[in-house]
This record gives structure tokens, sequence and C-alpha cells, in this order.
């Protein structure tokens, strides 16, 4: 048997640059740094410095890197099984099942491997279901870039190149029910909708926005789709960010954070909307290591109350940045520790600064800085990243 071979790995950033180069498919505009190693809110690159990760894989490390809890339950469960495919059962699977089930307050769960293989899933569910094929969407938005989640993906430079997508998808502007209303029709399948859009901006809808969503898809018989893939898991202050609303979905799509860093997508749904028998399937769905690592990040969560800390958190944040004096801030807008900075310029260079100054920050919509730290992170940090920003 052929051993792991650390000694492979190395700190020479040419050369894992060279490698990425030749052997890596260049999909990626990557910041010009190697990372390594990382815990907590702080990341590591190959020549040692040190960043505080306001990124967090794009709102996945909600517990932080490499948390303690996390990496044991991987070491625990590699050493029992790692994978036997969904043809048996697996207890490590049915608890965190009845785990996310009692969190969401839905029925039902279908495991899968990413945000987008959850949109998927749920688009087939709710096709299934209610024997219709169309979809609403809203502006702005993003699902994935899989053929199927792509058709429900607003931006045109996502969905272009790889058109015909889905047919029957109409988008409408995101806090606006009354052009919902007007884009369903009897073939009308699902609405789908992030409860705060990320990609497109860090939108926050009215309060009363998905309730009345909700009273029109009832009204039509129309399910409902709450795209949770970034919102999830404490990320803005709630379990989930339903909770903000007080509206429950038909059907509900998670991901990044549920996994603790794991790769891992689920779809929870209401007791009467859900798959038969070979309706949908995946081979990697819930795996005996995802489900191990994600239910170490539940337990993280829970005992260090992450979600009560990233709103606490949050509102310390966005206070602080919006102290900061600068003439192209338009507006500091998030819920918990999803946070939005709007500049009337583009933060392509605030993002370089922050990075050559020891912090990862992220673009979206070209004009918002997205602040999606691990929940872990402190006062202390969170004063260095504000004052990196207002000086950059």
């Amino acid at each position: 048997m052929t051993e792991y071979n650390s000694s492979i790995l190395t700190t020479d950033y040419g050369l894992i640059v060279k490698k990425d180069t030749q052997y890596v498919m260049q999909t990626y505009t990557r910041q010009p740094i190697a990372l390594d190693h990382g815990s907590g809110s702080v990341v590591f690159d190959t020549n040692g410095k040190e960043y505080i990760d306001c990124v967090a894989g794009i709102a996945v490390n909600n517990v932080g890197h490499c948390h303690p809890r996390v990496v044991e339950a991987i070491k625990q469960q590699a050493e029992r099984l790692i994978h036997v495919s969904n043809l048996y059962y697996t207890e490590v699977q049915a608890n965190l099942a009845e785990q996310l089930v009692s969190l969401s307050g839905m029925s039902r769960v279908f495991f899968c491997n990413s945000g987008t293989e959850a949109v998927e899933a749920a688009m087939k569910l709710a096709r299934v279901n209610t024997k219709k094929k169309n979809f609403v969407a809203a502006d702005h938005s993003f699902h994935g870039r899989t053929m199927g989640a792509l058709s429900v993906t607003h931006k045109e430079i996502y969905r272009g190149p790889f058109e015909p997508l889905v047919k029957d998808v109409i988008f409408v502007p995101y806090n606006n029910a009354e052009a919902i209303a007007s884009a369903i029709t009897k073939d009308t399948a699902a609405v789908i909708l992030e409860p705060i859009q990320g990609e497109g901006g860090i939108n926050i809808p009215s309060d009363d926005y998905l309730k009345e969503v909700r009273e029109v898809c009832d009204d039509t018989g129309t399910l409902l789709i709450f795209d949770e893939v970034q919102t999830g898991f404490g990320r803005t202050g709630k379990w989930f960010c339903k909770g903000h609303f007080g509206v429950e979905p038909d059907i509900m799509t998670m991901a990044k954070a549920l996994g603790g860093g794991f790769p891992m997508g689920a779809i929870t749904a209401r007791d009467d909307v859900t798959f038969g028998k070979s309706e949908h399937a995946s081979t990697f769905g819930g795996n005996p290591l995802a489900c191990a690592a994600s239910l170490g990040a539940i337990e993280a969560i829970s005992e260090e109350k992450l979600v009560e800390r990233s709103n606490e958190m949050g509102n310390y944040f966005k206070a602080q940045l919006k102290n900061i004096k600068r003439d192209d801030m338009i507006e500091v807008r998030g819920k918990g520790l999803m946070i939005g900075v709007e500049l009337n310029t583009k933060c392509a260079d605030i993002v370089n600064y922050a990075r050559e100054h020891g912090v990862l920050l992220n673009c979206t919509s070209d004009f918002v800085i997205r602040i999606a730290p691990p929940l872990v992170i402190t006062k202390e940090q969170i004063d260095t990243v504000v004052n990196v920003i207002e000086q950059a």
C-alpha cells in the first residue's frame, strides 16, 4: 500500500502557482497568495503571513478553521467508515437527519454534496410534486452553476455561454411580491428566493416581503423554495434566515456551513412534499464522513452559542463600519455576520489593500464588500478589519 507522503507538499508559492497554471483549468481569478493552514478566524499563507479571514470560504467556515470538534469528528469517523453509498443505512446519517429536521422545522431531508446540487434537488422535487414545470426567480439571484440551478440564476455573464438552459423561468424584481403574483401562471411549480441575496450584493428585503410571497404562493397553489445555502447555520444571527421573517417555505436548500468546511448539501421539505422511490439519488450524498463533520459543526454552533454570537458581533461590526469616514461609502447593511458595504466605486482595490495588510475580504456585485467571517471572530479582530478598510 502506498502511504500518503506529506513531503510532496511545498511552501514555494511560485511552484504552487506554476503547477496550478499548468494542471488546473483556469476558471478562477485567485488572489496572489497560497494559504497553508488556519485556526479560528485566521489563516496563514505559505510564507507564514497571518490574515484575519472575513471570507470564511464564502460563508462556509462558520465555526472557524479546523474547529477541534469538527476535526475530531472527521478523525473518528474516518477510522470507522468513510463511504458505503445509500444502498445501506448508517446511524450517523439518520442522526444528522433528525438534527436538521429539528433545527429547520421541516419534516424530511435529502442529502447531496453542494449548494447547487441542493437547488437541483429542490427544483426536481417541486416539479415531481406539483406536476408543473415553470419557476419564478428574482433579479440578481444566485442559486448555482449547474444547468438547472443556473437556469434560476439571474446574472447573464453566468448564463449566456450555456444557453439554452431549463425553459420557462421568469425573473422578477427582488423585494416585490406583486411582481411574483403577476408572474405566476397555472404551470408554475415554485418560486425560489434567497431570504437575503448574497452574490447579488447582500440585498435585504423589507420585513413583510417574504410573508407576502408566502401568501401569494398559498393563494395560487405554488411551492415556495428558500435558498438558505449562504444564510444558514447562524450566519445571519438565526439558525436559518427565515427565522428573521417568520415565514416557512415548502422546501429549503442548505450547504456551505452545513459540513463545518467539509463539502455537503441538503434540502429539507414539509411532510407532504417528498421524493418517491428512485425519483432522485446521490452516490456520495449523506456519506458517513460528511455527516460526522456536520454533526460536529452543529454541536460546536450550539455549545458555543455561535448563533447568538453572530448577532452580537454582527451588530458590533456594522456599528464600527458605519463610523468609517469614506466619501465613497453608500451603505452598510446586513444581518448577523453577513454584511455588505456598498460603495460608489468598484471595491477590488480595497480587497487588494486589505490582503496586503492582513485582512481577507471579498467583492460581490462589483461595488459591495462582502464581510462573512467565521462566527468566532473577536471584537479585537473586527476593530483591526475596520481600521484596514478605513485606511484602504
